[in-house]
């Protein structure tokens, strides 16, 4: 089968094409042909390298990029009980789903209703269950809250901005472009501000109290505003860092700005087994065949044009998710 793998770590001259053997599925796997995956900036780290130490997300090299994708049971390995050969499947964090197959752990996969195009499964199911913890677990969600929510016209963004505004939340936004503020306003939010001065203007917007709940997955072009635009006691969910890794924030920061709470969730953290993983998955497509939450294919890329895909995610060039479809 064809696969995109990286065997060092560096810009997109690092993904090699290659013919590798079609994987057998382990005790407890199963074997998914992969019809779309998702092309995520995790892929994008995973390439130049930034997961190299973890331990949340111990990849290694040589690897197949890609951590999410959707498609249909092949077959199964020993113990696996509860999928059949011939189900639709999604499923996130486990990497190699820049190919034809993958040997994915079976308590990974999600179902994907016989309703719902495999491209659109493969789209939301990263962002979606990342949004859905966050919203959810971390929100604070409910009408009287107010959320700030950073890079809203992204693929994450755009999610919780729908999230929240059905919620009840007032959705505050920002954006580095008019183009993106309308996508961000479109989706819910309920006003959208450039980057700059950004914390003022929240602060004017909520009569200088500040929001509740910032998601910022920016990082280092923001993250000290996003303190100053929380209101006392409020949240900052630091959840990404496409801009740049804080390194030199000392806690008592917090204090000065109002005892405030900062978190960097996550998501492997937040899909600890089976049931959880199926219950965000369920609500978030559900979502979609309601139409209460529209997830936008921003691009489409094929396994011999991936790095175009890449380079996109790396120049902020992309409003929505992008796919990539598998022959």
């Amino acid at each position: 089968m064809r696969a995109i793998r990286i065997a060092r770590y560096g810009g997109p001259e690092v993904l090699r094409r290659e013919d590798i053997p079609v994987p057998e599925p382990a005790p407890g796997e199963a074997l998914v042909r992969l019809r779309h995956a998702g092309i995520n900036f995790m892929d994008v780290h995973t390439r130049q390298g930034k997961y190299e130490t973890s331990h949340t997300y111990p990849v290694r090299l040589p690897t197949t990029l890609g951590v999410e994708g959707a498609g249909e049971v092949v077959a199964l390995g020993h113990d696996v009980r509860d999928l059949r050969v011939g189900d639709r499947v999604a499923y996130c964090l486990h990497w190699g789903s820049y190919a034809e197959y993958a040997a994915v752990p079976a308590w990974r996969l999600a179902p994907v209703p016989d309703a719902l195009p495999l491209d659109r499964a493969a789209a939301a199911t990263f962002h979606g269950l990342t949004a859905h913890y966050l919203a959810h677990d971390l929100g604070r969600a409910g009408p009287g809250v107010t959320w700030l929510v950073h890079a809203a016209s992204g693929g994450i963004g755009q999610i919780l901005v729908q999230m929240g505004s059905r919620l009840g939340v007032t959705v505050l936004a920002t954006t580095s472009t008019e183009e993106k503020a309308a996508v961000a306003r479109a989706r819910g939010a309920t006003a959208a501000f450039p980057y700059e001065g950004f914390a003022d203007a929240v602060r004017d917007r909520t009569d200088g109290r500040g929001v509740d709940v910032v998601f910022d997955a920016v990082g280092k072009p923001t993250l000290r505003e996003s303190l100053r635009a929380t209101r006392k006691q409020g949240l900052v969910v630091n959840y990404g860092a496409v801009g740049g890794a804080v390194r030199d924030l000392d806690p008592i920061e917090l204090g000065e700005a109002g005892s405030l709470f900062l978190t960097r969730p996550r998501l492997a953290d937040h899909l600890p087994d089976a049931p959880t993983i199926r219950r965000r998955a369920a609500d978030v497509f559900a979502h979609l065949l309601d139409g209460t939450l529209t997830i936008e294919i921003a691009g489409r890329y094929t396994l011999d044009n991936v790095e175009e895909a890449h380079a996109a995610l790396e120049t902020r060039r992309v409003v929505g998710k992008p796919v990539l479809d598998l022959p």
